[in-house]
């Protein structure tokens, strides 16, 4: 089992549900920049983070299976069937098996996790997450000695997802951790958010959460672990290695070429916001004894 996590982020730093519910009402009612005002509790106006309403969150996406413009996965993804699901879990393991999403489930508890969300294009985000430990899943189906990594794969319903046609990137996609990282008790697989399940934008019925990672390593609609030997392949990292390491560590001392890494920008800021400089690690930092003696800057 996972040593259990504290978490540094309280409900403070989220939009409360009430609110968001009736951001559209307060929208129309008041108008302009002091009906955004009114949708944030003044402790969270006080605070560096900026907390995400569930319309922000669901409405704006990177999950190219659906395309490549951020509002195309709540356009499209409605379709994606998500009930029944499977998930198989193979490889090094004492219990392989194609696992129902509940019976995977069963037995390990629920959190709440309400973590940042840093991506890589330079934006960012806090979302409270639902799941459960990614150790404790992996502990239930027994991790064999000789396993090193993680690997994941995501669903591919080519009939309901139009970037699957795109051809700009190879599907399914996968992705993959080391198997110290993927024990971290932060690294969780989430159900749900703000309370409800996940939206299939958001990756339903099953995604990985590692918040001190750029966003694409928390890969969406899971349908495979497997417990490997050798580093599992990475989409983005197949896709252009100069530019994707396989750790993908937040890190603003890395530039990506296209996005500096030094700051960032929160959504549902504001229109007179200003950018915010990142943190290593995206700010946690208790996973920074992982990478001891590592050079972040060659394993990038």
């Amino acid at each position: 089992m996972a040593q259990r996590w504290t978490n540094d982020l309280t409900w403070a730093d989220v939009t409360p549900k009430e609110l968001w519910l009736n951001r559209r009402q307060i929208i129309a009612g008041a108008g302009g920049l002091g009906a955004m005002a009114l949708a944030r509790p003044a402790q969270a106006q006080q605070e560096p983070l900026q907390p995400n309403t569930l319309e922000e969150i669901q409405g704006y996406n990177n999950f190219y299976e659906f395309g490549y413009d951020k509002a195309d996965p709540a356009r499209y993804a409605g379709e994606m069937a998500t009930q029944p699901w499977t998930v198989k879990v193979d490889g090094l393991v004492d219990n392989p098996g194609d696992y129902a999403l509940d019976d995977l489930l069963s037995g390990i508890e629920t959190e709440e996790r309400i973590y940042r969300l840093r991506c890589v294009e330079g934006w960012s985000m806090v979302i409270p997450w639902n799941g459960v430990e990614l150790a404790d899943v992996l502990a239930k189906v027994g991790v064999q000695p000789a396993a090193r990594f993680v690997a994941f794969e995501t669903v591919v319903q080519p009939e309901v997802m139009p970037g699957v046609q795109a051809g700009v990137l190879d599907f399914p996609y996968v992705e993959g951790l080391r198997l110290d990282e993927a024990m971290h008790p932060l690294a969780i697989l989430a159900t749900g958010l703000y309370g409800e399940p996940l939206a299939n934008q958001n990756g339903a019925p099953i995604r990985l959460v590692v918040p001190w990672k750029y966003g694409f390593k928390s890969i969406k609609s899971i349908v495979r672990i497997s417990l490997v030997e050798e580093q599992p392949p990475a989409t983005w990292n197949l896709t252009n290695a100069t530019e994707y390491g396989f750790y993908s560590n937040v890190n603003p001392e890395v530039d990506h070429p296209r996005w500096s890494q030094a700051t960032e920008r929160r959504i549902g800021g504001g229109l007179f916001s200003s950018r915010q400089p990142t943190l290593m690690f995206n700010g946690y930092e208790e996973v920074a004894s992982l990478y001891e003696g590592m050079d972040l800057t060659e394993n990038f």
